[in-house]
């Protein structure tokens, strides 16, 4: 009975003792000087800072907003060639943020403007220009991905920090049927716009 409650005086010692040294820190350093003159004691500390790596990309409005870009061509004006610029909005704003070196930018149709009724317009007629070159806009084509954009960091060696504006207009080169191509995530109307960080 006596050597048990001595067993059991051992262990709650040991649990004592594992419980205080878990409360200090781990690789603690401490320093201990005496005599009679100046002293100084020195204990050092490591400080390390984890940045993830991130990429921040929006395109017209901020949120889960998606924005139609329209363009509402005048009678007098269809297949002229006339430029036809937004008519719902003006520009469009866009910001890129990165930390991880080059950007790569592309743009995905899933095919030709269509307005139901087996009529087209393609993608090729939609002109695209950037208010800065360092943030161009991929070029779109019909039912796939555009060649990529390249933006490079513009802070430092590897921080991409842009933002810029785009402007999107109609080149109405053709004569084509009366009616709406494209819209709301129909008739091949949305496109989806991709920033890749390698």
């Amino acid at each position: 009975m006596k050597l048990s409650r001595n067993y059991r005086s051992a262990g709650a010692v040991s649990l004592v003792a594992l419980a205080l040294a878990a409360a200090l820190p781990a690789h603690a350093e401490s320093d201990f000087q005496t005599g009679a003159g100046a002293l100084n004691a020195n204990a050092r500390l490591d400080f390390r800072v984890v940045i993830p790596k991130f990429i921040r990309f929006q395109v017209g409005s901020a949120g889960a907003t998606v924005d139609l870009v329209e363009f509402s061509v005048p009678a007098a004006n269809v297949g002229d060639g006339s430029d036809i610029a937004r008519t719902n909005g003006g520009t469009v704003p866009v910001l890129l943020q990165s930390n991880n070196g080059n950007v790569s930018l592309t743009g995905t149709t899933l095919g030709q403007l269509n307005n139901g009724a087996g009529e087209n317009i393609s993608f090729a007629e939609i002109l695209s220009t950037s208010s800065d070159p360092n943030l161009n806009v991929p070029t779109l084509v019909d039912g796939g991905t555009s060649a990529a954009v390249t933006v490079t960091p513009n802070v430092g060696a590897r921080v991409v920090n842009r933002t810029a504006n785009w402007s999107f207009a109609y080149s109405n080169t053709n004569f084509v049927g009366a009616g709406s191509y494209g819209g709301v995530n129909v008739n091949n109307g949305r496109v989806t716009y991709t920033a890749a960080l390698p």
